[in-house]
């Protein structure tokens, strides 16, 4: 089918227009600028300058690529750039475009400034990514009218926009389409400092007033991760309200993260019972992604982009060229003894 005609038939995967002061916006945990964004401050620091830029040439802000595991703000800093810039957002995802043509029809309705944001953007069929290189390079689309010997190309200028992409896997957006975004931006995992004013805000606009410590207990056992914190502050404020506790204490923390099976770790039910099976029934490791996958019931892409960043990234798990193997942290978490010579196999493996 013609792309033409393709964008006449377009209605499964258009996005939804937010307005910048949407209703639906302000009532979210998401902070709306710049300003009250807490962490990343590398990132926000090059953000103040494009903007900046952008403005006083006014002109839109450059194509922004956004990376780095789930639930650390990449659509959070998508819906700031747009409300930084003045503009409106239109939010979509690499799975919902389908054909060509679904994207021709949202790249035509863009206005002046406006803001595409697609997240899980390394997810985008090849033929959609071919539509993205002429509007992001020439803010053109290049159509085809008819089929056949009497087909005939024709080329539509389009409204300068910003293209905003979110992925938890840059290395599988494809070098063409990578190369062309003006910006690129790898969001890292959190400090305790930084997440312990991120559940105070939280709590804040919760209405919910924590006890001396209790953010810090909070901030420390959500993985590192905003999304997590927002989550375990929602969790604690429910059982306090259910007892009726108008200040939640760090007993009612601790209560609520055990009945979650969250540690002061940050660690969970399956972080455990994954650290648990490479050592009680593979030895510690190396143990492949598959087995460990089937030894847990745990989807293999699960474990890979959901449970094993955090694990390494707080050394209980190494990944070797054999499979992953338990660190000596692990077994002390677990309280089994560490086998000899446990060292010499993790550099050996």
């Amino acid at each position: 089918m013609a792309l033409a005609h393709q964008m006449r038939h377009t209605s499964a995967a258009a996005p939804t227009k937010t307005p910048r002061e949407s209703e639906v916006f302000e009532q979210t945990l998401r902070p709306k600028t710049i300003a009250e964004y807490v962490g990343q401050s590398d990132i926000k620091g090059h953000l103040l300058v494009h903007i900046a830029a952008a403005k006083t040439r006014t002109e839109p802000l450059g194509h922004t690529l956004l990376h780095g595991p789930p639930g650390l703000g990449k659509t959070t800093l998508a819906h700031i750039l747009s409300h930084e810039m003045g503009a409106q957002i239109r939010i979509t995802s690499g799975p919902a475009i389908e054909k060509p043509g679904d994207l021709a029809s949202m790249l035509t309705n863009l206005q002046q400034g406006d803001v595409l944001f697609i997240d899980e953007i390394h997810r985008l069929r090849p033929v959609i990514e071919e539509v993205l290189y002429s509007a992001m390079e020439d803010y053109a689309l290049d159509l085809v009218i008819g089929k056949g010997p009497s087909a005939r190309s024709m080329r539509l200028t389009l409204k300068p926009f910003t293209l905003i992409g979110a992925t938890t896997k840059a290395g599988s957006v494809s070098a063409p389409l990578r190369d062309r975004f003006i910006h690129n931006f790898k969001l890292s995992f959190y400090t305790p400092a930084e997440m312990e004013q991120i559940v105070l805000r939280s709590a804040r606009i919760l209405g919910v007033t924590l006890q001396d410590g209790a953010a810090d207990l909070i901030g420390s056992s959500c993985r590192a991760t905003p999304r997590i914190g927002n989550r375990l502050i929602r969790a604690i404020r429910d059982f306090a309200q259910v007892k009726s506790e108008k200040t939640v204490t760090l007993e009612r923390v601790r209560a609520t993260m055990e009945a979650l099976g969250i540690d002061d770790r940050g660690l969970d039910r399956t972080d455990r019972a994954i650290l648990q099976a490479i050592i009680a029934k593979f030895g510690g490791g190396p143990v492949g992604l598959s087995t460990l996958a089937a030894a847990t019931a745990e989807e293999e892409e699960t474990l890979e982009d959901v449970y094993e960043p955090y694990l390494l990234q707080q050394g209980y798990l190494q990944r070797t060229p054999k499979g992953r193997i338990a660190t000596p942290h692990a077994y002390s978490l677990l309280g089994i003894s560490v086998p000899e010579g446990l060292q010499k196999n993790l550099f050996t493996a």
